[in-house]
């Protein structure tokens, strides 16, 4: 049986999102929050050393956004190019796929940890092709911990789900803020293993966690094409091919 089904990649283009629940197989689960805490553990690390408090948007012992480390995992690598995240990229961008990004988000037991308004496609700055963002929970995921919430593409006021907002920088997180509306959106209340699926366009944003454990994400985001910078001279993100004609691609040596 297939993982999505045409009903899941039919509200993908018409909402902008839908969750699989429980689809990461438990040996890669255990693999990907091992890595996890071993990245967080480097990632103080080089904040201490740094005498920094705050690296962009990650605050030290509050929240992590931990980007592009893959290339040094073969635990990471296998799960990105895995025939699971094929099948995901299949339905919602097409024959062709590219990786563009992976990072973890992680929310210590802080309850300052909240992530504000906004659409991933807001955080590169100019106009792409929409990609696809797949937000894995490596938890059981609660309103208490933290988790997302979605605007679907019906509730968030544009006029085409295509539209990139012009995003402001809230001062004090460095948060991009997308949106400024009174829908409090739709938690994914999901368990770990739980994929939720949205487009770059989709408006999302995660609540503080009030919890005293750690609320842990692998975000895997792949794009139908290369997405070059502003002035088209090189490359945005990453760009490596996991689908070329529909056939899975093997990771880069």
């Amino acid at each position: 049986m297939p993982i999505v089904s045409p009903q899941q990649s039919e509200q993908y283009q018409r909402e902008g999102y839908f969750i699989l629940e429980s689809v990461i197989p438990e040996p890669a689960l255990d693999a990907l929050r091992e890595e996890c805490m071993r990245l967080i553990a480097d990632y103080d690390r080089e904040m201490e050393a740094r005498g920094v408090q705050t690296q962009g948007i990650t605050h030290y012992k509050k929240r992590y956004f931990i980007s592009n480390r893959s290339a040094a995992s073969p635990i990471m690598t296998e799960f990105l190019f895995s025939e699971l995240m094929a099948e995901i990229c299949r339905a919602t961008l097409g024959e062709t796929a590219y990786l563009f990004n992976e990072q973890y988000v992680v929310k210590a037991a802080d309850t300052d940890s909240k992530f504000s308004w906004h659409q991933d496609s807001g955080y590169v700055g100019h106009y792409h092709r929409a990609y696809l963002s797949c937000w894995c929970a490596l938890d059981d995921m609660s309103e208490s911990n933290g988790t997302v919430y979605i605007l679907p593409y019906s509730r968030d006021g544009r006029d085409s789900s295509d539209v990139i907002i012009d995003h402001t920088v809230e001062a004090r997180s460095n948060d991009k803020v997308g949106y400024k509306g009174d829908d409090p959106g739709d938690p994914a209340i999901v368990p770990a293993g739980s994929i939720v699926v949205f487009s770059s366009r989709t408006f999302h944003r995660s609540g503080a966690n009030m919890t005293d454990n750690y609320r842990r994400c692998y975000l895997a985001q792949y794009s139908a094409e290369p997405i070059m910078n502003r002035d088209g001279t090189q490359l945005w993100g990453r760009a490596e091919p996991v689908l070329q004609n529909g056939e899975r691609m093997s990771p880069p040596a």
